[in-house]
Parts: C-alpha cells; structure tokens; sequence
C-alpha cells in the first residue's frame, strides 16, 4: 500500500468534473442554464462538427469584472449563501461546479459585459489557471469552450460518435427550450441551425418550431392547480391516436427544471395505461410547479434527480391532471369498408384478357390467370375478405396438402387445421411475419430489397436531428428497399418504400426506422427486417376466406424455423388425437 498524499487542485477539479461533465451535452447545458439565470432572452449555441469547441453566447446580465476570478473557481456562486438557501433554490445552478469543472478539462474563453460599465472583461482558462484582461464587446456573456477532455484523453475515448452526440445536445438544448418558451434558442452545427425557437414565451408555439405545425391538432392542455397546497402543473399531453416508438418524446419538469422523476413518469404511464398499445407512447411536456421547500433538488451534482416531501401528492396531482386533460377526447369511429371482390365461378376457365373488366350482365368480373395471381397476392395483404360474399366454388374445408385440412378461423386470429392425427392452432400474424422475414433475409442476402416507386407520398415533418440522421443512413436504407428524400432541415418524403409493405402508410414506418437507427446500429439489420414483417403481415384480427388461410399455411410450413416467430414467440400449437379423446374420456 502506497502512503497517503494530498491530490493536486488541478486533479481534483478533473475528478470532480467526472461528476458534472459526462459529455458535451453536459458542457452545453451547465452554460445555457447559465445563461438563464443571468436573465438572457437570447441564447446561441454553436458547436463544432466534433463537439469538442462549443461557443454559448448570451444577452443576460453578464458577470462583474471583480467576480471574474471567483466564477471559475470551485463552489463559488452568487445563486445562494447559506445552507437554507438549500431549501429555497429559484435558480437553475446553485452548486458553484460547473465553471470550475470545465476549465479542469477544456481550455475556455469567457468574454462577458455587465449594463453599467462600458468596457468587458475578456477571461483565458487553461489548467485551472485564470488570466484576465479588458475586451469591447456587449452586453451579456460569451463563453468559448476549445479542446473538451484534451488532457483526459480516456473520457474523450468513451465519447459516441459525432452524430450521436450532437443528437444529446439537441435534446438537451430542445428540453431547455419547452422549459423556457420566453427564452430564444438556437443551435448552430457546421453552418446549419438544426433547432431555432422565438422566445416567443408561448409553449404551443414552441412545441411546433421544435416539431411540427400539425402537432397542434394532437394535443391536449395540462392546466390544473390546488391552491391549497400550492401546486401548479401545466404544459401538453397527447392523445391516446398520436404516438411515440420512445419514451424520448416525454419532457418533464419541476420549476422549469429538466428532470428526470420516476414519480411523474409513474403517473403518465398509470394515466395512459390500457389507452395505448405496447411498445407505443405518448407525446408529453409538463412542468410542476411547487413551493421550493417541498422539493429537494440537491441531490445530484447534476441536479437531474429531485425528492419529494409528499411523493404520492406529486403522484395522485399528476395523474389525475393528465386524465382531466385527456377527458375531452374521442376516438373518431372509423367505419370498415369491407372491399369485396367477386371472382368468375370457375377460375380455371376464365376469360382472357389484359385488364380487370366488368360484365355487363351480371356482377362477375373477368381476368386474366396473370391478373388473377396478381390480384391474389393483393389480396392477401391488403384486403379482409369476407368469405360468404366471395363466390368461389371451394369446399368448405381446403386440401392444402395430403393430411392437412383447413376447419376454420377462431375470432379472426387463429387458423385451426388437421394435420395428420393432430389438430392444430396457427397464430395467423406470426406464421406470416415469419414467412416474409425469411423471404426478406433471402432477397437481401442477393442485392437488396425489392422496392415500389410512390408516385405521391406526403411531406413528414422531424425532428432536425432525425432529419440528420435518415441522411446519414440513406445508404443503409436503400438497402432495406427504401428511398428518402430530404428537402428541408425539417421535412423528408418518401420516393420509394419496400414491396413487403407497400400498403402501409409512410407515417406509420418512420418512427419505427427512426427507433432502430437511434438503437445499435450493429444489429440493424435484424430489426429493420423484424419491424418490416410485422408490419407486412395479416394483423389478428383479419377475417380470412378459406383460400388466405390455404396460402397462409402453406407459405409458413416453407419456413426454416416455423415454430417461433423473430420475436421470439410461439407459433403453433398442437393437439394430439390421444390428448383430445383423453380429455372427453374416450379410448383413443
């Protein structure tokens, strides 16, 4: 054992900032919640295409010439002064860490001006030394940080890459800026302004220059207080037909603080529970307020985690003020057009000809044995047939091979047939989801997957740094059978689209891609082709005729693995002859 020494000030600045600074992201929001504070309407952020040099400049009050010094000094700060101040905290920063944690691990530049003097101060930090010196410049604070983690060389080595993270500092930056509509924010990346708002101080609007114009019409007003206990929640909820593949889209804070509140994330999950499908969230930005005393957020040297005096208050008030929210709403009945073909009696003998065309004497349509194969496959994933309607002359149970029989479909989920001696039950969903996850494994295993021009496709509005993102990865997607197109910083359209799920509407696929481009990239393969067959395959719930169940069956029992589906989950389920005739007390 080593004999015990006193750490240098530079080394416990470095380690101290471990705590604080996990990434650029985190540089980023210690100086713009600054900012904030300091009174700044206007916050500018601009960032290096490495996210190494990030330069935030302000029009707050900027910081005296005789407290320079003390600002990048460690647990230096003018936000409190004593330790009930602690309980009482109406500031964003309090600890007086994060200057003094940065320039331990960046080389920093602060120039800054207050109101009432003429001239500022221009500020060089290297190693934790501080040299100063006066500067023109205007009224506010601009803070250059050059180099982040130049001398801690392994934190800089655990970094993700240059798009991920400026992904974090956008979402940091879009947090601040729902927390704050009366502030505007901008973001500035190699020329570019991924994210702008106006200041405008009215959330709604806010929410639409992050997102879109049209997520207006999918959102609901939190507003509710209790003056009794002195609580106030306010901010958007979404309804239960407007959804999110993350949890990403959830934005909570306590007194305009980003937080990150297993209390309140609670609460949203109770309110929305048995509103939504699984794997599927909603849209949510909120802001608790409450008495300073009532709330602990001295946690965290991050100040990310808070406690609560009376948590299932926060709970019960949450809860309840989103369902207030979402009383208003109705799910609008889409009546189901039922889309009935009527095919020749005998198609083995129909009338040749090159396009669909209608007798004129009766209501049977004619077409060709091409036309016809084409309208089958069609049918198959496109239309719910119903089967007393179809006037095909099939018995009413179809040979699909010697032994095997088709009895039927149970509550329009289930095929059940006869195999051999066994009875037996299909879940017709994952039988198809595993079939076309195979054929899609083959096709890309050849070149790439098949794709359907679209003569039309509708603008979608993103996220700028999703936008980014499907750029960064149009290659991989062409792969996968797709074709975007970007045509603004916001906005991307769709010109081409797999064959497998040409009937699927684009705005029901991208947040799934987005999901698995945001996930790990080595396993994107898998995923896209699992988020494709599932959305490719005949849904539970789908009547089938007696023919789609035939075809059903027999492209499953091709399969290599027919027994799960790539989610993992059981495919069939078998009933022998012994195991029947034992349960009805016969001697099999």
């Amino acid at each position: 054992m080593k004999r015990i020494q006193q750490l240098s000030r530079q080394l416990i600045n470095q380690i101290a900032a471990g705590e604080v600074i996990e990434r650029p992201a985190s540089v980023v929001k210690e100086l713009v919640e600054n900012s904030i504070d300091a009174g700044a309407t206007r916050v500018e952020v601009e960032i290096s295409k490495d996210c190494l040099d990030i330069r935030v400049s302000d029009n707050g009050s900027g910081i005296h010439p005789d407290d320079i010094e003390l600002a990048f000094s460690k647990h230096a700060t003018s936000k409190i002064s004593s330790a009930e101040d602690l309980f009482d905290i109406h500031t964003m920063g309090f600890r007086g860490e994060a200057l003094a944690s940065i320039i331990s691990i960046a080389k920093v530049i602060c120039t800054t001006r207050t109101k009432d003097l003429e001239t500022g101060m221009r500020v060089e930090c290297e190693e934790s030394n501080v040299k100063k010196s006066p500067c023109g410049c205007a009224i506010g604070t601009t803070m250059e940080v050059k180099n982040l983690f130049y001398n801690t060389p392994v934190r800089q080595k655990f970094l993700k890459s240059e798009r991920v993270e400026l992904s974090y500092i956008a979402e940091i930056l879009q947090s601040i800026a729902i927390a704050n509509p009366h502030v505007a924010i901008s973001l500035i990346n190699e020329g570019k302004t991924p994210l702008k708002t106006s200041g405008s101080g009215d959330l709604l609007c806010v929410l639409t220059e992050i997102y879109s114009n049209s997520i207006a019409n999918e959102l609901k007003k939190i507003n509710k207080s209790d003056d009794l206990s002195k609580i106030k929640i306010t901010g958007y909820c979404s309804t239960p037909d407007f959804t999110r593949s993350t949890k990403k889209s959830i934005h909570v804070f306590v007194n305009n603080r980003v937080v990150k509140c297993p209390v309140i994330l609670k609460a949203i999950d109770t309110a929305y529970k048995n509103m939504l499908p699984n794997g599927k969230y909603p849209f949510v930005c909120l802001n608790l307020e409450l008495q300073p005393k009532d709330v602990d957020v001295n946690v965290h040297p991050t100040k990310k985690e808070v406690r609560y005096q009376n948590p299932n208050q926060i709970f019960n008030f949450v809860y309840s003020a989103i369902l207030d929210a979402l009383s208003s709403y109705k799910k609008e009945e889409t009546p189901i057009s039922e889309t009935v073909i009527p095919f020749a009696k005998n198609y083995n003998t129909i009338t040749q000809t090159n396009e669909i065309q209608e007798s004129k004497d009766d209501d049977t349509v004619y077409v060709s044995e091409e036309k016809f194969e084409e309208i089958k496959q069609t049918n198959t994933k496109h239309f719910e047939l119903n089967v007393n309607q179809i006037n095909l002359d099939i018995p009413q149970t179809a040979k699909i091979q010697e032994t095997i029989n088709i009895i039927g479909q149970y509550r329009n989920t289930y095929i059940i047939f006869e195999e051999d001696t066994e009875l037996k039950i299909v879940d017709q969903h994952i039988a198809d989801e595993r079939y076309i996850f195979e054929k899609l494994q083959n096709e890309l295993k050849n070149t790439e997957i098949p794709s359907q021009l679209l003569l039309i496709s509708d603008v979608i509005e993103l996220e700028p740094a999703d936008v980014v993102l499907i750029k960064e990865n149009e290659d991989k997607l062409k792969k996968f059978g797709f074709g975007i197109e970007q045509i603004s910083q916001k906005e991307i359209v769709f010109k081409k689209i797999p064959q497998a799920i040409a009937h699927i509407k684009v705005k029901d696929i991208i947040s799934d891609i987005l999901e698995n481009l945001h996930s790990d990239l080595d396993n994107l393969e898998e995923k896209m082709l699992v988020t494709m067959s599932c959305k490719a395959a005949v849904k539970a719930g789908a009547e089938l005729n007696l023919w789609q169940m035939e075809e059903l069956i027999k492209k499953w029992k091709t399969t290599k693995l027919p027994y799960t589906c790539p989610h993992g989950r059981p495919i069939v389920h078998s009933f022998s002859e012994k195991e029947i005739a034992s349960f009805f007390l016969r001697n099999a």
